[in-house]
């Protein structure tokens, strides 16, 4: 049998004792380690679950469109057309051009004629009054007449020029015999005036007129003559009077209508004066000519009454009718 002294069993004693105490300071320090273990790991994935967030916060994820798919017709199928959406109506602006000319028509005394638009009309007491002031004023052998209208060159449409004024007027006297109406204050027979649209005739018979009174003492007057406007046959003289630097010319035309003596006149006046800035003689001629072109229009229509120059007096202003443009 073996023997074991004491010195060997404490030694065993103590190497147990030492084992034990290591296995339990083990197992102590194992679970220390496994829980600090858990720790740093809760913490790992704590850490990496909130980096992403923090990324993913501040970006937008684009979300893709989703384009539907296009309907497939089949083959057999007939194509239809689309019908195309009826347009709206498109509403043109219309232009009405502005006729050159104006028709005057007087019922009363049947006096029509046409005259430029931008031309001044003046009827009734108006006429009357640019009749009386001019210094060739009607020329009936005898009193009686009545200015029904009058169409006057507008102030400025010869600027820097001598020109004081320019009309045509009309006028009529019912107390003159076709006779008398063939003749003018103080006129006889003689050559014709060439006026637009009008055809010159032979001298008329001369016929003696009646004393009037003279509108100047400068004045002067050309022979009547025969004178075709038209289908109306009239008859013509010219006078010419100067006060002063002051000359006016005036052209009549008497013709007896509706039992009165109807006269048509053109009558230019200037001044002699130039003005400054350039200024310059008028071309009387020019001027005639415009005025002519109105007289080449007139024509006398049949009135109901034969007194003519008693409805004229009394009759309400004229009308004017448009003429439109050809």
């Amino acid at each position: 049998m073996t023997r074991f002294n004491s010195s060997s069993v404490s030694k065993i004693e103590s190497t147990r004792g030492s084992v034990a105490w290591g296995k339990k300071n083990f197992e102590q320090n194992s679970t220390l380690v496994f829980a600090a273990l858990l720790i740093v790991c809760a913490l790992a994935v704590g850490c990496s679950n909130e980096k992403p967030k923090t990324e993913n916060s501040g970006s937008t994820t684009p979300v893709a469109q989703v384009t539907p798919p296009a309907s497939i017709t089949p083959a057999s199928a007939p194509v239809t057309p689309a019908e195309p959406m009826p347009a709206k109506p498109v509403h043109k602006k219309i232009v009405r051009k502005i006729p050159p000319t104006v028709t005057f028509a007087d019922k009363s005394s049947g006096v029509t004629f046409q005259y430029p638009r931008k031309f001044v009309l003046k009827s009734g007491d108006s006429a009357g009054q640019l009749v009386s002031e001019s210094s060739a004023p009607m020329s009936f052998v005898q009193p009686g007449g009545v200015a029904v209208v009058a169409v006057a060159i507008p102030e400025g449409a010869y600027p820097k020029s001598d020109l004081a004024s320019a009309f045509f007027d009309v006028s009529v006297n019912k107390s003159l015999t076709e006779e008398q109406c063939g003749a003018f204050s103080g006129t006889q027979a003689g050559s014709a005036m060439p006026v637009d649209g009008a055809t010159p005739t032979t001298p008329a018979t001369p016929v003696t007129a009646s004393p009037a009174t003279p509108t100047s003492a400068a004045a002067t007057r050309a022979p009547a003559s025969k004178l075709m406007i038209g289908d109306v046959e009239l008859l013509s003289s010219e006078t010419s009077a100067s006060v002063g630097t002051r000359k006016e010319t005036a052209k009549y035309y008497h013709v007896f209508e509706n039992g009165a003596c109807y006269e048509f006149a053109l009558k230019v006046a200037t001044t002699g004066v130039e003005t400054d800035e350039g200024g310059k003689r008028v071309d009387r001629d020019e001027i005639f000519k415009r005025l002519g072109k109105i007289l080449a229009t007139v024509k006398v229509n049949p009135v109901k009454s034969p007194e003519v120059a008693a409805s004229v007096a009394a009759a309400p202003a004229p009308s004017v009718a448009e003429t439109p443009t050809k």
